[in-house]
């Protein structure tokens, strides 16, 4: 779309997101590309002499709002483009709109979704559950089923569909997907391949573990504990941060340092960046002794032209300081072996001395606090030994915020033993314990990275076809050749801990392909705040 000659290019809340993710300001201007604004603005400046490229979402909304331009239009003529699918109803408001013939063009380019990564999309529907914990809110469900249905169309897929069959939500979603499908055949109508694509639809309620730990591995670090809203990481509030360090860009596409080392260890990239620095160092002929981050941080301030030459590595040097400094600040080594421990081992004496020590710590955020008491509730929720009446009144002794120590009630609702389809912790079968307990025993070479979240057993029993049919059966034909052409939906989000696990499948087995696709990414702090969504919905229809 961008191959035209063009001057203005007018988009929406949230396709300015979408475009962002894909194209840098650079790349925009290499298009000829000289103005970029947005539809909603008010008050734009009136210029007749420039061609205006318009990507816009087609909301009722938008559509009300081009409409209006239409009549009195800024620009000589425009060229629009929606991300998905537009209704022969508001294609005729748009004619009846276009009194001065300045259209020249309309076309549906579906890409109504986020591409964070290669093989990762979100859909920003933060709070899919916001009626219930079971039940969809409509709008959510419909933003979501535009969202998943543009991701087919562009990927010119009709997958099978498979679903968590213990989930109303996904059998709700798996239901009007496979609608869309039938009624939209001609949009779906592609060239058949030996083995078809296969769509399976999850619930975020089977794995609460996964979205509650502390990341080790940068991309999911950086999220975890700075956040990364479309590629944006913001330092703003961060100690000693210089001004043009403060809002960076983190993009796999654009950043090759960060490409080669998005799912590398914390320790690692340390490691990385050094040699960087290394190299330039021996370049400049200086002796300056360079140990640490803050070493790589000073070095990089004394030597200016180092950051016109790399100002990538500068960038990841300052993310890394701010990671170190908050690791050492808020002894996240500790916080993160104990949820490791929780999550992968089961120790609950041991666990149970650390988890009140670490409470009490005064250097552990109340946010480390809460999740230590959440995977301690979620793994020992059925025990004869649980102790959640007197941790939570050590929490209370903290004084730790009320909708903290409400979260230890609605976890356990949203995803605890009885809401589960899976056997998260090993602990419904012996030879599910027995297998986790000699993974255990085999030991793991980071005690800070040794968790899988639940969707890579999911995925390595759908690609060896040993699914059962019971707990994910299809909606409609069945696939019982083994799929290769996998589209993974999480309901109620994805993590990026799930996209490093996915990345990994899709190169160690060729022939494979895997898209993670969730309705949200997210970080603890976004999930904690879902679960309280959730409740406070389940407790507004309660009779």
């Amino acid at each position: 779309m961008f191959d035209l000659l063009i001057q203005v290019l007018l988009l929406d809340k949230e396709t300015t997101g979408m475009v962002s993710i894909v194209y840098t300001q650079s790349e925009i201007l290499q298009k000829e590309v000289y103005l970029v604004d947005r539809l909603e603005t008010p008050n734009r400046e009136t210029m007749t002499h420039l061609k205006a490229i318009c990507f816009l979402r087609p909301t009722p909304e938008n559509v009300t709002i081009l409409c209006r331009e239409l009549r009195k239009p800024k620009y000589g003529q425009y060229y629009i483009f929606f991300s998905n699918t537009l209704s022969s109803g508001d294609l005729e408001r748009l004619a009846e709109a276009d009194e001065h013939e300045v259209v020249r063009e309309v076309q549906e380019m579906f890409g109504d979704y986020y591409a964070i990564n290669n093989d990762l999309i979100s859909l920003n529907v933060r709070f899919p559950s916001i009626s219930s914990m079971d039940k969809w809110d409509d709008t959510a469900l419909r933003r979501s089923v535009q969202g998943f249905t543009s991701l087919l169309l562009s990927l010119k897929k009709r997958p099978l569909i498979r679903y968590q069959s213990n989930s109303n939500m996904c059998k709700k979603l798996a239901t009007e997907m496979s609608s869309v499908m039938q009624n939209e055949s001609s949009l779906f109508d592609f060239r058949r391949t030996d083995s078809p694509p296969l769509m399976i639809i999850l619930d975020r309620r089977d794995d609460c573990v996964t979205p509650l730990l502390n990341q080790w591995t940068y991309q999911a670090m950086v999220h975890e504990r700075l956040g990364i809203t479309n590629q944006r990481v913001s330092l703003a509030g961060a100690p000693g941060i210089k001004k043009d360090m403060q809002d960076m860009v983190l993009s796999s596409e654009t950043d090759e340092f960060y490409h080669k080392n998005m799912f590398e260890n914390f320790g690692d990239i340390g490691m990385s960046i050094k040699k960087l620095v290394d190299s330039f160092q021996e370049k400049t002929k200086s002796n300056k002794k360079i140990d640490t981050i803050a070493d790589m941080r000073s070095f990089i301030d004394t030597y200016p032209q180092f950051r016109q030459m790399s100002s990538a590595v500068s960038k990841h040097v300052t993310v890394v300081g701010e990671l170190s400094r908050l690791m050492d600040a808020h002894r996240l080594l500790e916080v993160s072996e104990t949820e490791q421990d929780i999550a992968c081992q089961g120790d609950h004496s041991s666990i149970l001395t650390r988890v009140r020590q670490l409470i009490d710590a005064d250097k552990v955020t109340d946010m480390d606090r809460a999740r230590l008491i959440l995977l301690y509730a979620l793994r020992f929720d059925k025990s004869n030994t649980n102790y959640m009446t007197s941790l939570v009144e050590q929490l209370k002794h903290r004084h730790l915020d009320s909708h903290y120590i409400s979260l230890v009630r609605h976890i356990l609702t949203y995803g605890g033993y009885d809401a589960r389809q899976s056997d998260l912790f090993g602990n419904k079968s012996f030879f599910a314990f027995t297998k986790k307990t000699l993974k255990g025993l085999k030991g793991v070479q980071n005690v800070y990275t040794q968790h899988e979240p639940l969707l890579i057993e999911t995925l390595d029993l759908l690609v060896k076809g040993k699914l059962k049919d019971s707990d994910f059966p299809f909606l409609g034909p069945m696939l019982r050749d083994k799929p290769q052409d996998i589209i993974v939906m999480m309901v109620g989000g994805a993590t990026y801990e799930e996209a490093r696990f996915v990345s990994r499948f899709n190169s160690e087995l060729p022939g494979t392909r895997i898209i993670l696709a969730g309705t949200h990414v997210h970080n603890a702090e976004s999930f904690m705040e879902q679960v309280m969504v959730a409740a406070e919905g389940e407790t507004s229809i309660e009779p």
